[in-house]
């Protein structure tokens, strides 16, 4: 469909009135707004696109939608990896990104109100000025309602939880025009009902989050990390287990299997060692304190295999220099395996069931014959698997489909999730009712209710009845 048929829609016209230039047909625009980091291959673009400035801008977007039974599909950095903002049934991208205001900062109270489209390193850039920072760290650039709306957490939710844990209220934009301020700015509440948590999570489809509310958190006094080597994933998630018995203020622990440092290795022309690596990192109120735990981690880690020197990182320098490796993976798989669709999948499991999780995900790559890097917030539970499949590659799909299948099965059998993070989004749709039963029917019944003409984000979270 051409720009100038587009142009004709009543209820394109009717935004254009609204909101003018803050509308946009234009075909590269539709064209970037069609993927996310987890479907670059593959456009579903929307119909036009909104760039909202303010929740009245939000609120005239959802008024017009309803009079036309369009979607909407709100829309941040689109760092997701699952399609969660994709516009799979046309209508409206409504890009929240200019709604990036950081409004006010409470060092005092440690807390922070901000608009939606604010990026995660941006708001920790100014919070870095009071001495605190947002605890979330997924990875990702990404926006806070992005955040929010997959419920992210990352690299340090051992230590501070994931993204619902940080929020303390919001203001969110229902399907019928009305805006609501939930929470409040006090660390705890026993008050009402606990709207927020329902929008948290919900991937916009219960309503648009437009101002939140945060926890942030003072940096630490000390922050001291070890890095391990292990001959096997295996020993590496032995060790972690091992590590949160300990009862130690962890307050990151990640691995990456060989494949994927061998993948850094090219893509910044390193020489990492070319094991299973982990990384452990520590916060603590005095040097005594962290090195006191350090010694202790680097006896758990020798008792089940870590091989070598454990280096560890005291200054920022030695910090960046130690952690590359982990934060470059992503990048640097992305790059080691170019012309072919990168796709992460998550699931998280309980501790104790880790270890049988990642054994069995490696025995159903070597069973299909696909070669794939594991990487993993040991601490919670939380791995990804970063699949890679050429866009043309019929068979190669079918085989991850039946991979992906059997791994996300696993998680569920082993009394775990089939998404820890990344959210449901439209490929983890078909697994919500073998995970959730009969509650499955009482979500349904609250998207009805915040949602009766289906207009937002459709075709994610829930599956089709």
């Amino acid at each position: 469909m051409t720009t100038a048929e587009q142009g004709q829609k009543p209820w394109v016209e009717a935004l254009r009135e609204e909101l003018g230039d803050a509308v946009s047909s234009e075909s590269q625009d539709l064209q970037a707004h069609g993927s996310d980091e987890g479907y670059r291959y593959e456009n579903h673009p929307p119909e036009c696109i909104v760039y909202a400035h303010n929740k009245e801008d939000v609120v005239s977007v959802l008024r017009v939608a309803r009079e036309h039974a369009v979607p909407v599909i709100a829309r941040g950095a689109a760092s997701s990896l699952e399609g969660n903002v994709l516009p799979v049934r046309g209508g409206i991208s409504l890009d929240l990104t200019r709604m990036n205001r950081v409004i006010s900062v409470d060092p005092q109270s440690m807390t922070v109100t901000v608009e939606a489209g604010v990026r995660r390193k941006e708001l920790n850039r100014r919070l870095g000025e009071h001495g605190l920072f947002l605890s979330v760290d997924p990875g990702a650039d990404a926006t806070v309602g992005g955040m929010a709306g997959t419920n992210a957490s990352g690299s340090n939710a051992l230590e501070y939880g994931s993204f619902r844990n940080q929020v303390l209220g919001m203001e969110v934009v229902l399907a019928d025009g009305r805006v609501l301020r939930l929470g409040s700015k006090a660390r705890k509440s026993s008050s009402g009902y606990a709207l927020g948590d329902l929008f948290v999570g919900s991937e916009g489809t219960l309503g648009i989050i437009t101002e939140l509310t945060l926890m942030v958190h003072a940096l630490s006094a000390v922050t001291a990390s070890a890095r391990a080597l292990f001959p096997d994933v295996k020993s590496a998630v032995e060790a972690a287990v091992k590590l949160v018995r300990q009862g130690l203020n962890i307050a990151r622990l990640e691995m990456v299997d060989a494949e994927c440092i061998r993948a850094v290795n090219r893509y910044k022309s390193a020489d990492f060692p070319e094991q299973t690596t982990l990384w452990i990192e520590f916060h603590g109120g005095s040097e005594d304190a962290v090195a006191d735990e350090i010694e202790i981690a680097k006896e758990v880690c020798r008792e089940v295999g870590a091989q070598g020197d454990m280096p560890v990182a005291r200054t920022p320098e030695e910090y960046e220099s130690l952690w590359e490796a982990r934060h470059d993976a992503w990048y640097a798989v992305d790059d080691y395996y170019e012309d072919q669709q990168l796709v992460s999948t998550d699931t998280c499991v309980p501790v104790a069931k880790l270890s049988e999780a990642i054994g069995y995900t490696q025995d159903l790559m070597q069973e299909y014959s696909m070669v794939a890097p594991v990487v993993g917030h040991l601490g919670d539970g939380n791995f990804h698997v970063f699949f890679h499949v050429a866009p043309d590659d019929e068979e190669g799909w079918q085989r991850l489909g039946t991979v992906l299948d059997e791994i996300v099965r696993k998680a569920l059998e082993l009394g775990g999730t089939s998404t820890g993070e990344h959210g449901v989004g439209i490929r983890k749709r078909k697994y919500q009712e073998l995970e959730h039963g009969e509650a499955l029917s009482v979500m349904r019944e609250v998207k009805e209710l915040f949602d009766p003409l289906g207009i937002l984000n459709p075709g994610k979270v829930l599956p089709d009845s």
